[in-house]
């Protein structure tokens, strides 16, 4: 069985791949969904190359030796490597879950001013539904202060501070959750669900501080009304 070691963790990792990209909308926890197609090729491929290397060690004789350390080696590599096949089937079973409050924490509270300016008018009528990415800016950099008077309602996930403060928050990503930002609101007027839980805020803009301020971030919002929600599918925010 040796020999079939290299196809067996081809095929594992092009499984977990498909698994992910083509059979489910897992692939979203790690990238933005215009990657699937890349995905969904490259799982296809791995299982096609498992496949012709089992063909190929199948017609090969494995001339191991036994070293005198119980490390049997030969062309197919020593029985050690049968353990790289654990992450490969662990993925496989188990993807991990999607980044959460403590990768969305580790970002400083505080940003340097992007410059301030003037944002579109908001779509008519209350509240309006924005991402907190777009929460963030307008509430931040936005000298037409076009939040002000108006009903907003934000998703995400909660996270806390120690001093008991604690935030709607969604991550941020351009590729993959490798570049992964934050984007958060505090929320002022409603007691915290449980870190981690998806809630969808509705409520109005407190402002903080002057456009561009360091007193302006995190932006605040006072809660009307809370409810929980289940976490989307995809739970990034393209920036």
């Amino acid at each position: 069985m040796r020999r079939y070691g290299p196809a067996v963790l081809l095929a594992l990792v092009g499984a977990a791949i498909l698994r992910v990209s083509l059979l489910s909308e897992l692939y979203l926890r790690y990238v933005q969904a215009g990657l699937r197609p890349y995905l969904v090729v490259s799982g296809a491929a791995l299982v096609l190359l498992a496949v012709a290397v089992a063909v190929v060690a199948r017609g090969t004789a494995v001339p191991g030796a036994d070293d005198g350390h119980g490390h049997s080696h030969g062309p197919a590599g020593p029985r050690v490597a049968w353990f790289l096949t654990l992450p490969a089937l662990a993925l496989l079973l188990f993807p991990p879950p999607a980044l959460g409050s403590y990768s969305a924490e580790r970002e400083a509270a505080q940003r340097a001013a992007q410059g301030v300016g003037t944002f579109p008018a908001l779509p008519s009528g209350n509240p309006v539904d924005l991402a907190l990415g777009e929460f963030g800016s307008r509430a931040v950099y936005d000298s037409g202060r076009s939040l002000k008077g108006r009903t907003v309602r934000l998703t995400g996930s909660v996270t806390r501070d120690g001093d008991g403060t604690w935030y709607v928050t969604r991550l941020l990503v351009s590729c993959c959750a490798a570049d992964a930002t934050t984007a958060k609101a505090e929320v002022r007027g409603a007691e915290a669900p449980p870190v981690d839980t998806w809630v969808t805020v509705t409520g109005t803009w407190h402002p903080e501080g002057e456009p561009g301020s360091a007193e302006a971030w995190p932006p605040v919002v006072d809660a009307t009304s809370l409810r929980r929600v289940r976490q989307p599918d995809n739970p990034y925010e393209k920036r």
